[in-house]
């Protein structure tokens, strides 16, 4: 390995020292006789100061330094409150080991970002500004802390398959795949094999993976492939089961983030408010009401919510401190969330989660008894021999379940406080985009 320091670990404190640091030529100012370098590596910045009149020859060197050239440097670390984190190095040696064409495709030392094609199409070299470095680190944080909960609650980590003789969740949406020449599609979810390791045994499972949707869109809040986060539990009582594990679960990898990952949110200006409280629980009908009476707004589809009002939403519970909160439910889709039993509150078991004013994930009670499972196909119209290996685990003991689905690029989005969920990607699918 290259010997090298990262430049978050050199401070004013080891005035001094000799360290070598590598990375790219962030910025570069020549003041004839001085030249400085920031020096920008995947943790930090750190200013070069070469002069001529300390080191000619290596002051001469560092003239053939340009905007995105990986170097190496190494030499003494200076304390200097004008100085970028108060220090500096001046180097001794110096190595330009990796030369940038120019001109660059894009400029990332500039505050204005490029328009977001030109930053798509190059966008490794988008992925250069501090700020996305930023956001992927984030992401990191998140996913470790979210899984930290799951496996220190007893959940087992599963993987399943992405291609799929059907979708699980049928329709148009489906990106059809030649598998040895028979019909097969990428995966819309892992919906139907959660379930089937309930009857398995599993009792408690999540995964982290990557579903599917072939839909024409142009809105900041889709993309064609997707990283999912499911989850799924048996032996339960009701959805809210399910809620308490996403509201817990959620409430934990916030709180961690918030420490671990200070100085990402730091670099993005998110202030981040971890909601302590119990998360508010609504009716789909209460919900409604709420956008009719205060801002006189009616979503068209009478079965379910707008963006609009999702948003609308947002914004009147986090007025009362409350950024994240369920809806529950929801009518329709009988096929995979029980309907409203005898004695319950709310129309069905199916739910969504609401935070900052997007919905992030889907869920509910599903249906395991298999008198009523076959009774919701035959009113969906599901022909059973598409999903006979599905419907098989139903036959022989099937305990009460339930579970989830949960954006991670839209739960990235909301956290790092981002306008797309494109940025929330590095290499985000659309319907306009299959490369890089």
């Amino acid at each position: 390995m290259i010997e090298r320091t990262y430049t978050n670990e050199v401070t004013a404190d080891q005035d001094g020292e000799t360290v070598a640091v590598s990375g790219w030529a962030h910025e570069i100012r020549d003041l004839g006789g001085i030249t400085f370098v920031i020096l920008r590596d995947r943790k930090g910045q750190i200013q070069l100061t070469f002069k001529e009149d300390e080191n000619e020859e290596l002051f001469e060197n560092a003239q053939n330094i340009g905007k995105e050239d990986v170097i190496w440097a190494k030499g003494v670390v200076q304390s200097n409150d004008q100085a970028p984190g108060d220090r500096e190095l001046h180097p001794e040696e110096l190595k330009i080991i990796g030369e940038a064409e120019s001109p660059l495709p894009m400029d990332i030392s500039s505050e204005v970002e490029s328009e977001m094609s030109t930053r798509m199409d190059n966008r490794f070299m988008d992925l250069r500004r501090p700020e996305k470095h930023a956001i992927f680190s984030l992401r990191s944080h998140l996913l470790d802390a979210m899984e930290n909960w799951f496996d220190n609650n007893d959940y087992i980590n599963i993987q399943t398959p992405t291609i799929a003789k059907m979708g699980a969740e049928g329709g148009a949406e489906l990106f059809p795949v030649v598998y040895y020449g028979e019909e097969a599609f990428l995966s819309q979810s892992p919906q139907l094999y959660k379930q089937m390791l309930m009857a398995a045994g599993f009792d408690k499972v999540y995964e982290t993976g990557t579903a599917f949707r072939a839909e024409e869109f142009a809105t900041s809040r889709h993309v064609s492939e997707i990283s999912m986060f499911d989850v799924e539990l048996a032996f339960i009582d009701s959805q809210d089961d399910v809620m308490d594990v996403l509201e817990e679960s959620l409430q934990h990898t916030l709180q961690k983030v918030e420490k671990k990952a200070a100085a990402e949110l730091e670099t993005l200006g998110v202030d981040l408010t971890v909601p302590e409280e119990d998360f508010p629980r609504i009716s789909f009908e209460e919900a409604r009401e709420i956008l009719k009476e205060e801002y006189d707004h009616e979503p068209e589809d009478p079965e379910d919510l707008d963006t609009k009002g999702e948003k609308l939403l947002g914004e009147h519970f986090e007025e009362k401190g409350h950024p994240a909160f369920f809806v529950i439910g929801y009518p329709g889709e009988k096929f995979y969330y029980m309907e409203a039993r005898e004695g319950d509150k709310y129309s069905s078991r199916r739910f969504d989660f609401i935070y900052k004013g997007l919905e992030l994930a889907s869920g509910g009670q599903r249906e395991h008894d298999m008198e009523r499972l076959m009774a919701a196909i035959e009113e969906e119209g599901i022909d059973p021999e598409d999903i006979s290996f599905y419907l098989e685990s139903f036959k022989f003991g099937m305990p009460p379940h339930g579970g989830y689905g949960l954006g991670i690029d839209r739960l990235v989005k909301q956290v790092a406080d981002l306008d797309n969920v494109k940025e929330a990607i590095l290499f985000p699918r659309t319907p306009e985009r299959l490369t890089p």
